[in-house]
């Protein structure tokens, strides 16, 4: 086994620098989720199939929006970053690296709070009443390829998912765009 072999082993799933990030995300999604939760589980019917209520569900979704576009920014930095057009450019790609780095130490953990939003965006709209229509098959198409990219992340950290979570995030993002925008 070479050195990197036993290195990897050896940091566990997540490494030592991120893993205080990540457990606070997840404490917090974890609050967000149970408080929201608890909170959507003691409306009345009649409340669940107002037009009000819709407003609380697409709230859920707009800040998942939000969440997901700053997890998104990290890859599209990484794209711009390695540009022909930026190669002389060494002030400027200077700062977009300084910004890159800001974006990749903060993917994970926004990310987490982006699912919870989503999860809960998922339930609302399913307690207000799932109708077969273009927004709400997208948006669970969406669900359904999103699955996926959370554990392929934890592989990513070992290094084994063979560009699995870029692949599985690219096509999250796909439908994601169609489900907000269409």
């Amino acid at each position: 086994m070479n050195t990197r072999a036993i290195k990897v082993q050896k940091q566990g799933w997540i490494p030592k620098k991120e893993r205080i990030w990540v457990i606070v995300a997840i404490i917090i999604a974890a609050s967000i989720m149970l408080w929201e939760l608890k909170g959507l589980s003691q409306l009345s019917l009649t409340t669940l199939h107002s037009k009000q209520f819709e407003h609380t569900f697409k709230d859920f979704g707009s800040n998942a929006r939000i969440a997901l576009f700053f997890v998104l920014a990290y890859y599209v930095l990484l794209r711009v970053i390695k540009l022909d057009y930026l190669k002389g450019q060494a002030n400027v790609k200077k700062r977009l690296s300084t910004v890159l780095r800001f974006a990749r130490r903060w993917h994970t953990p926004v990310a987490i709070l982006a699912i919870a939003f989503i999860i809960l965006h998922t339930v609302a709209v399913f307690m207000h009443g799932f109708k077969f229509d273009f927004n709400n098959i997208s948006g669970l198409l969406s669900l359904i390829v999103l699955l996926p990219v959370p554990i392929s992340g934890l592989f990513r950290y070992q290094r084994m998912d063979r560009k699995w979570h870029l692949r599985s995030g690219v096509a999250f993002a796909i439908l994601f765009l169609i489900h907000s925008f269409l």
